[in-house]
């Protein structure tokens, strides 16, 4: 299975020297948050964006997807859901390097709610590290087996909003102990008065991660 969606070149017009792969949420498309590479791209000049759409069709949404079904916030069934498209992600982003000769420390992710299980689940357990993962409205799914199957320590920026009613901000705050616990660590943020969706403050905040993360100077 091929995974592709919209993409959007560097500003610069040049090749690009860094990538950034956002992971939409359930029964969204690759659409939805390439438009999010706008508000970032002057500060990335340089960076290949990639807005894949997930590898299932959602049934009764022509034009929805899913990275697995998802049918309630259970810890066992994001689990499951999540080992069974990690490989496809992986083949994805191990060819979308290849494609613009990139390391894995060039690579980013940026996810929403069930595209951050997705990013969490396997940007921790790469074999090799990518500089970063920018988590938004979302939960960590299998944080008990993470313990023994973390495989690198990209940096973390979680960020949430305090109304939001389908992945309330307790899943935050779980994502950020399930890392810390299996020997990781996290950044997070709270955008007061934001549901389900991304703030202009968790947009600022998003868009500054990326810059440290992808130049190298996060600390």
């Amino acid at each position: 299975m091929t995974l592709d969606g919209p993409r959007r070149p560097p500003l610069n017009g040049g090749k690009p020297r860094k990538l950034v792969v956002f992971l939409h949420g359930y029964g969204s498309n690759g659409e939805d948050l390439i438009n999010l590479a706008g508000q970032w791209a002057r500060d990335l000049p340089d960076v290949q964006f990639v807005s894949p759409n997930a590898p299932q069709p959602v049934p009764g949404h022509p034009s929805g997807y899913q990275w697995f079904p998802l049918t309630r916030i259970d810890p066992q069934e994001t689990e499951r859901g999540a080992r069974m498209a990690a490989p496809v992600l992986d083949a994805f982003l191990d060819a979308e390097l290849r494609r613009y000769q990139l390391a894995p420390s060039d690579l980013a992710l940026v996810g929403f709610s069930q595209g951050t299980m997705m990013a969490l689940h396997t940007g921790m357990r790469r074999d090799q590290q990518i500089a970063g993962i920018l988590a938004y409205s979302g939960a960590l799914a299998g944080r008990e087996a993470l313990k023994n199957e973390i495989r690198s320590k990209p940096p973390v920026f979680l960020i949430h909003g305090d109304r939001d009613d389908v992945l309330p901000p307790g899943f935050m705050f779980d994502a950020a102990e399930g890392l810390n616990e299996a020997g990781a660590s996290a950044q997070w943020h709270i955008s007061a008065g934001i549901p389900h969706g991304i703030g202009p403050d968790g947009l600022e905040l998003g868009g500054r991660f990326l810059h440290k993360v992808l130049s190298g100077r996060y600390a």
